[in-house]
């Protein structure tokens, strides 16, 4: 029989009021973030899949072609390699699927012609846009309900979990 200080497998958490699934959760408690947090990332998984499935790539090329998008400036196979925590052999694979489909080029732009940066093909970023364009009209929806000091210590959550989430690693890694 399970203690009340017992602790939930998925999150070392103890479980929330009313149950492991947080219907009655504090709005701050540790589980009920986890819970929410999963929930999006399966929601964002499924239209990121989807968009994969569409363009005959994997999901992980998909993640690829977030972070050549995302990126401040023109990045690297090595950098994506970092950023993704593959093999140089994965990432080679992943950008010879992108480029054969038409969303990236290799571009060698500096005078030390082993360096190579990765940019999206315009039609292709159209593309993107269209599939995704549902999530962008979510999020503007949903952000109509908060207030700015809201969404500011919203991104400010988010961008804090992102900057920590970068630096874990697989214990075997």
């Amino acid at each position: 029989m399970a203690r009340p200080d017992d602790s939930d497998d998925r999150t070392g958490e103890p479980d929330p009021p009313g149950g492991p699934q947080g219907e009655r959760a504090a709005p701050a408690d540790l589980q009920a973030f986890a819970v929410q947090l999963r929930r999006m990332n399966g929601e964002v998984n499924r239209v990121v899949h989807g968009f994969a499935g569409e363009h005959g790539l994997h999901a992980t090329d998909v993640q690829a072609l977030a972070a050549i998008l995302d990126a401040p400036e023109p990045l690297t196979p090595g950098r994506l390699r970092e950023h993704l925590g593959l093999t140089s052999g994965a990432v080679t694979a992943c950008l010879d699927r992108l480029e054969r489909a038409g969303h990236i080029r290799r571009v060698r732009e500096s005078a030390d012609r082993r360096v190579v940066h990765l940019h999206w093909v315009p039609d292709a970023k159209s593309a993107a846009r269209a599939h995704f364009r549902p999530l962008a009209e979510v999020t503007a929806s949903v952000r109509t309900g908060f207030s700015e000091d809201e969404l500011s210590v919203v991104l400010r959550f988010l961008t804090a979990m992102n900057e920590q989430l970068s630096g874990v690693r697989s214990p075997g890694r």
